[in-house]
């Protein structure tokens, strides 16, 4: 018998975040710098949670060396050689920051422990579409069974509970939550398969803090508002991919048209994105990705001071005075209509 789940589930854009009497008189007061403490993984680390998705436009050498310095995470794409990574950690001045990516099949687990085995990096984003096959959940442990205490794993993606749980059973620290909500994404449109993201955010965040896990809201945020809202919705992390596709730093170059300047972004699960990466694509899939072109924006540090300042502005709102504080500092106002953009028409 088919089961409807006749509860409302919600998106960033159906919310806005009640203000309220606060004890912050300016945004400098608002701290957004967190120090995590993780699971399995036994070290600490500082930085405001804000995560540049592992998408091969984004994910890239030139992100990372510059979202270090803002205390922001890089996933590195996936794409780059054994020996391309290995230059560049390298050389690289912090690798504190930059998570390696992999998928789940054998060469790309001896690929991540060639690389783990070096020394030079200490974390991994074991990423694909659907994080609901049980090979993910094993790739997870093999992971965990081999490196024990001494590697950070993010893994996913899921939008349930039960499966961020079973992640984190089976080693995962840091779940990665979202799956359609992507602007380069149209899984739901070509599956029928997803679920809002904030509502996503807010059933695994309760199920992974329920265990000392943590997750990474990744997808759906379109503008600073969306990002503290997913942190209010209780997402540690927040992984960013079309928000920053057209920074100087994504992949690519820029492309000039009517006298605009524009940046290719495409999804990972797209035509494009099989045939550049994979050389093909295979007949048994279907694209599940979309190919645009997206402002230039400039150098990424632009964009990311943007968000931070966002971030400060609304925790002043609310009297949070630290950044893992915004959860319980925030109350949601179910709405609709939140933005008046007559003039920005």
């Amino acid at each position: 018998m088919t089961t409807i789940i006749d509860s409302i589930q919600l998106d960033y854009s159906d919310v806005l975040i009640q203000p309220k009497r606060t004890t912050l008189n300016s945004r400098k007061e608002a701290d957004i710098l967190r120090t995590y403490k993780f699971k399995y993984y036994n070290k600490q680390i500082q930085s405001t949670g804000i995560t540049v998705a592992n998408m091969a436009t984004t994910g890239t050498f030139n992100m990372a060396k510059t979202i270090s310095k803002l205390n922001g995470i890089t996933c590195l794409q996936k794409h780059y050689t054994y020996e391309e990574i290995v230059n560049f950690l390298k050389n690289n001045e912090n690798n504190d920051l930059i998570f390696i990516s992999t998928g789940i099949k054998e060469e790309e687990y001896e690929k991540t422990c060639k690389i783990l085995d070096t020394g030079l990096i200490d974390k991994v984003c074991v990423d694909i579409a659907n994080g609901y096959i049980p090979n993910l959940a094993k790739f997870v442990k093999k992971l965990r069974d081999k490196y024990k205490e001494n590697i950070l794993i993010m893994a996913g993606n899921v939008v349930t509970g039960d499966m961020t749980q079973e992640l984190i059973l089976n080693g995962a620290d840091l779940v990665k939550v979202g799956i359609g909500p992507g602007s380069a994404c149209i899984t739901r449109k070509i599956t029928g398969i997803g679920r809002p993201q904030l509502s996503a955010v807010i059933e695994c965040a309760d199920s992974a803090h329920g265990m000392n896990g943590m997750i990474c809201a990744d997808g759906g945020c379109t503008c600073p508002g969306d990002i503290v809202k997913s942190y209010a919705g209780g997402a540690d992390f927040v992984m960013l991919g079309g928000m920053l596709a057209g920074s100087l730093e994504a992949e690519g170059e820029v492309i000039k048209k009517d006298d605009k300047e524009y940046k290719l972004f495409y999804g990972m699960s797209s035509c494009y994105a099989q045939e550049k990466h994979w050389g093909k694509m295979n007949k048994y899939r279907a694209s599940e990705g979309r190919v645009v072109e997206i402002l230039y924006t400039g150098p990424v540090e632009n964009t990311i001071e943007e968000i931070y300042g966002g971030i400060r502005s609304a925790m002043t709102y609310i009297s949070a005075r630290r950044l893992k504080d915004i959860p319980k500092c925030a109350t949601f106002y179910k709405v609709n209509h939140q933005l008046n953009e007559i003039f920005a028409k």
